[in-house]
């Protein structure tokens, strides 16, 4: 079995510059370098968001702000729907409890207050 290729940064770098000047088109700089179609857009993709030691393009900035925050997002959403389920549960056991109580009652502490006013 063949081993796995490892491409230095600045060889993808090199590979997407050469892309981006449009010295070269996708297919020539496949062939030359012997790497397939969907590497060269990744690597594309990942120098976009400036992962190979170059800045960022704000699109891309700009959408990894955008994961972050949905990230964010769905885990707060999950926290309130847990906390709204505790919130549930607790109301429901207070009432159950209220109601086994002799005479309807709510509590001992609700009938001396009732009784003081």
């Amino acid at each position: 079995m063949r081993s796995q290729r490892r491409f230095s940064i600045e060889f993808k770098r090199q590979v997407i510059e050469e892309l981006l000047s449009g010295e070269s088109r996708p297919a020539q700089l496949c062939r030359r370098y012997k790497i397939s179609s969907s590497l060269l857009y990744h690597w594309n993709e990942q120098y976009s968001r400036g992962k190979f030691n170059n800045e960022p393009t704000e699109e891309a900035a700009l959408k990894d702000r955008v994961e972050k925050l949905e990230r964010l997002l769905g885990k707060l959403t999950l926290e309130n729907e847990f906390l709204k389920k505790g919130l549930e549960k607790s109301l429901t056991r207070a009432h159950t409890r209220r109601k086994l109580l002799p005479g309807g009652k709510s509590s001992p502490a609700a009938s001396e207050e009732n009784a003081g006013s």
